[in-house]
């Protein structure tokens, strides 16, 4: 029997589901700023408000949510339903006596994909060295308080939640005015939470660079837009991008507003990527995936001679850890389904057709790390942190907690942590400690990855000192910053990082081919297919 499909056990799944996301929903706050986000978003810069303890992500993709309060929410959350529920003009008011600190009500917002121009005019892009670059710019994360914070002051839940700064950084924060509760200045972080109050967050926001690749259009109708999505870009808002990602570029460089994604690309995997232009479209074409309907074909390039006959591979995927977004074949996983099909060798590696029949994260990815023939350049599957055989027939000789461990030492070491959507204020302990790290990661890369968290507060430091130089005596409004490229609380501005190359920026994965009932979308073969390519 299906559930979830035909069948009449299917609607009653979808409505157990749907209550069991109600109950969930009213555990989570739902944040309420100026800015209708098209999907949860997951962590954000070092600097910004970020709820460590929420796992985040979706088993049907790359797209991850994100932590809080730095994050804006889905539009049209349990808050509003509520609001909606009720009725105009039946909210209830809430007045305080002498003295007790009124917390305004949440404003209404525009359920729906909505970024507007003065979203895009936050900041501009330009181009250099292959790279798409995004200027610093000043950010405003919104949040109402978590239940689990009530009754304990900022510096609690700070120091024990928001650990992405020290809290020297905090403590600058509140005197440059950059910390607002209920929309009044912070004046000391010993303030105690009540439920229901409004946090805001004013945050220096860096985005890392992405390919100079522009995005083309495939085709587009009354009811779709079909893009050739380029290698590292995200498809939506998500970590520490907003404006490198592929609904703000198609927003402000081809004014297409109001999409709805209708599935999911890995930020590194590049091709065929659809977007609904109503919301009635949307929900056909996922009624159709829901049926399974849909065809997708992918082609990627793997190490070695891959077989010549059909190979389908069957080993159900269980997710590892949803903040590093990581999996692996396990009997525990979910049932999930792969064709493949060698379409050329060139002596050293293969191109493959990919034919996935379900859709679990990474799926094709762990799929052929299993069958010993990894993508030849995918920066997790095909990593010595899985040990020598790195994963095939599933055989990892270290538990997932000292496998986690090793992908962030190794991508900590070589400032790639966006690699796994991470930044450094993600890092929790358990995350970062080199005493569990397998001895064939590199020493130098080990003492500088000790290093690393000494280095940061030490900028921390420095950038506070400099705001409280810059601020006058007594003044704790906002500080109105002509030039919002550089700001002296800002400790990523103190940082020189290397810019990637822009072949780093490329894995070999692509979808090909998208196809449903009445259209069929074909992306060109990348160079890296063709038959005579040769590896650098």
């Amino acid at each position: 029997m299906r559930v979830g499909g035909q069948g009449w056990l299917g609607p009653l799944w979808q409505w157990r589901c749907y209550l069991r996301h109600l109950s969930f929903a009213r555990t989570w706050s739902v944040c309420k700023g100026p800015m209708a986000e098209t999907v949860s978003t997951r962590h954000e810069a070092a600097g910004e408000l970020r709820d460590p303890a929420q796992q985040n992500g979706d088993a049907g993709g790359e797209a991850k949510g994100e932590g809080l309060p730095g994050v804006e929410r889905i539009p049209g959350g349990r808050e509003q339903a509520t609001a909606a529920a009720r009725g105009p003009g039946k909210r209830k008011k809430r007045r305080g006596a002498a003295g007790e600190r009124v917390v305004p009500p949440p404003k209404k917002r525009r359920a729906g994909v909505s970024f507007g121009d003065e979203h895009f005019a936050e900041t501009s892009y330009y181009f250099e060295g292959g790279l798409r670059k995004v200027r610093p710019y000043y950010f405003d994360f919104r949040t109402y308080c978590k239940g689990r914070w009530v009754g304990h002051s900022l510096l609690h839940v700070f120091s024990t939640e928001f650990r992405a700064q020290p809290l020297a950084y905090y403590e600058a924060a509140v005197r440059a005015g950059r910390l607002h509760l209920n929309e009044e200045p912070v004046q000391d972080l010993s303030i105690v939470l009540k439920d229901n109050d409004f946090l805001r967050n004013t945050v220096h926001r860096h985005e890392p660079p992405v390919t100079a690749e522009p995005i083309r259009l495939l085709a587009e109708n009354k009811d779709v837009v079909v893009v050739d999505k380029p290698s590292s870009i995200p498809v939506h808002p998500c970590g520490r991008f907003r404006h490198n990602t592929v609904i703000f570029i198609l927003g402000k460089e081809h004014q297409l507003k109001e999409l709805h994604p209708l599935h999911r690309l890995d930020r590194l995997t590049s091709g065929v990527l659809m977007f609904a232009k109503t919301a009635a479209v949307s929900e056909r074409i996922h009624e159709q995936v829901r049926d399974r309907q849909l065809e997708k074909e992918y082609v990627c390039r793997v190490e070695g001679e891959f077989p010549t006959k059909e190979v389908t591979c069957k080993e159900p995927i269980l997710v590892v850890s949803y903040k590093v977004g990581v999996c692996r074949v396990d009997p525990r996983g979910k049932p999930c389904e792969t064709v493949f099909q060698r379409l050329s060798y060139n002596g050293h590696s293969s191109v493959v057709r990919c034919r996935p029949l379900t859709g679990r994260t990474h799926q094709i990815r762990v799929h052929l790390q299993f069958l010993g023939h990894p993508i030849l350049n995918d920066p997790i599957y095909n990593s010595v942190a899985w040990g020598p055989s790195r994963g095939r027939g599933g055989h990892i000789p270290k538990t997932d907690e000292e496998l986690l461990r090793d992908l962030v030492a190794e991508h900590q070491a070589k400032q790639s942590l966006d690699v796994l959507d991470l930044c450094e204020g993600d890092l929790s302990p358990g995350l970062t400690d080199s005493t569990a790290t397998s001895s064939e990661m590199d020493k130098d890369s080990l003492e500088e990855l000790a290093a690393a968290p000494q280095k940061m507060d030490g900028v921390v430091e420095a950038a506070s000192q400099d705001l409280d130089m810059a601020l006058a005596p007594g003044k704790a409004a906002e500080k109105d910053v002509v030039n919002q490229e550089t700001d002296p609380l800002c400790a990523e501005c103190q940082l020189v990082r290397q810019d990637p190359l822009p072949q780093d920026l490329v894995m070999f994965l692509h979808a090909l081919r998208y196809k449903g009932p009445g259209f069929e979308y074909f992306s060109p073969m990348p160079a890296w297919a063709q038959d005579k390519w040769q590896e650098d």
